[in-house]
Formats: C-alpha cells, structure tokens, sequence
C-alpha cells in the first residue's frame, strides 16, 4: 500500500475564539467526510460535549455551532504529511499550518490544547512556543487508538471548561 498525500482542513475559528484544539492530522474517515473527528469511535464530540454537561448532536454543524459558542477553535498542526491509513505513528514528511499568522490574526486566543502527543511534539518542533500571551497544554489524544479510560481523558480536557469558566 502506498502512503497518499494529506492535505489538512481550514480552521474552524473566529475573532471571538479564545481556545484553540489541534489534532495532528485529520483521519481517512474524516477527510473522506470533510469533519472534524468524523469517525464514530473517535471520542473528541462526546468528550467535549460531557464537559459542558450538554447532550452530543449527531449533526455537523449544530457541532461546529456548538464549539463556536464555547469560543473553541479548531485545527490541526499539520498543513501537509504522508500517511498510509490514519494512525499518527504513519505520519512522514510533514509540514506545519503557519502558526504565526494564525495567532497575529486571531489574537484573543489565550489557549491551545494538543490532542495527543503527535500534534504536540510536532508543533514544539516545527513551530515552537514563543508566542506571548498563549499557553499551551498536551491533553490525552481523543482517538480510539488511544486506550486510556473514557473517564480519564474527560477530567484532563474539563481543562478548557475550566478555562472558560474563569
């Protein structure tokens, strides 16, 4: 099987944003269905939507409408990679979104959460944490390849309603 060539989605963000998740790079499922965290078994929605004590939508854009009104952007690290199938560990040759341009843009974000460790080791290295007013914060990856109790990855990413709350 030959790697294909991926290109990532825009970001979903507005001038109202205050936090930013990025994922490394969209799965198969999700680029075939042009969505953010399409596949199912990918547990991004229901996370989210736990955190802030709402019932998930099955729609797309009631979704992105939600996460909109939280004043969550998001993206992915990645512009451009290879990757057979849709696990990160695959990735090669990538190449990071302009970071810069995005935070000079969009200058309310105070907030960018990793999910996983490949969108955060890929932005230390490609892009690097010298933007002032920003934090930045590794969360467990959402994808079903990562293990980690349900329950678990929902108290680490109760980080962003936390943050909006203060």
């Amino acid at each position: 099987m030959t790697k294909t060539s991926l290109q990532s989605f825009l970001p979903i963000i507005d001038y109202t944003s205050r936090i930013l998740v990025l994922g490394s790079m969209p799965s198969v499922q999700s680029l075939r269905e042009q969505q953010y965290y399409a596949n199912p078994r990918n547990q991004f929605w229901r996370i989210i939507y736990t955190i802030f004590s709402a019932s998930l939508e099955s729609d797309y854009i009631r979704r992105i409408e939600f996460i909109r009104s939280k004043r969550i952007a998001l993206w992915d690290v990645i512009a451009t990679c290879h990757r057979e199938g849709s696990l990160d560990s695959k990735i090669k040759g990538e190449k990071a979104n302009d970071f810069h341009q995005l935070f000079n843009t969009y200058t309310n974000l105070e907030l960018v959460v990793f999910n996983g460790s490949k969108a955060y080791a890929t932005f230390r290295k490609q892009v690097g944490f010298d933007f002032t007013n920003v934090s930045f914060k590794q969360l467990p990856s959402t994808s079903p390849a990562n293990t980690i109790k349900l329950e678990e990855k929902i108290c680490q990413w109760s980080i962003i309603r936390s943050f909006l709350d203060n």
